[in-house]
């Protein structure tokens, strides 16, 4: 996904008001890397670079062993992979066809579920209605649990439109679960057929997927329709 790894690519906090005294020194970085490494491998959630520096010792920087630490597991069977802000330790994609009958096993989805998941993921924020529009069919609130449940999706902003209605966005887990970096890096419709995610013909009211061009439109352009 990422061809060249740089500290740019890897600090995901502002480290611009970090002072350079310290009444210690700082550890060598082959130890900061491990120290990486270790917490990485024990935590069950992605880390952030602001919670990794706050487990280590005073003066370390975590963004530089990330670098290190992530050259080094490259070609291996495990991967250290951003998630959204975060950092976390993950089998390597191309073997992820090992852990395929327990990914099926854990995760059923209805077909009504699978479709308003994808309608979250590609028209993130999207409302309620937004959806059922673009499904041409109502959408019960127990697919919308379910979703929100399994931490899939999430509330997002409110729009700032009459009724103020609340929308959905996908969250980190959903990105961890199918090792995304972000909703940018979602397949398009080739590989959601080929997936057996969707059919080979159109639905009603199909969405655009991401092979068109105008259809990755940021959230940012759209903030003045929303409230924090």
């Amino acid at each position: 996904m990422t061809d060249d790894v740089t500290r740019d690519d890897v600090a995901a906090e502002d480290h611009a008001g970090k002072g350079n005294d310290s009444l210690f020194e700082a550890p060598p970085m082959g130890e900061q890397e491990r120290m990486v490494e270790a917490i990485l491998f024990a935590s069950a959630e992605p880390v952030t670079v602001k919670e990794l520096e706050a487990r280590m010792p005073h003066g370390s920087d975590a963004a530089e062993a990330l670098v290190y630490l992530r050259k080094r597991y490259e070609g291996r069977g495990v991967s250290v992979v951003k998630v959204g802000d975060a950092w976390a330790i993950r089998t390597a994609p191309d073997l992820g066809y090992l852990m395929q009958k327990e990914t099926v096993e854990t995760r059923k989805l209805s077909r009504a579920a699978i479709e308003t998941l994808a309608i979250i993921a590609y028209h993130q924020p999207v409302t309620r209605a937004e959806i059922e529009e673009i499904r041409g069919v109502s959408v019960s609130r127990g697919t919308i649990d379910q979703l929100i449940e399994m931490e899939w999706i999430r509330f997002g902003r409110r729009r700032m439109t009459p009724g103020r209605p609340v929308t959905f966005v996908v969250t980190s887990e959903f990105l961890d679960h199918f090792g995304l970096e972000s909703a940018r890096d979602l397949p398009g419709l080739k590989e959601l057929r080929s997936a057996g995610l969707l059919e080979s013909r159109p639905p009603p009211g199909a969405m655009p997927g991401p092979e068109t061009e105008d259809e990755d439109e940021s959230p940012e352009g759209q903030s003045e329709l929303f409230e924090d």
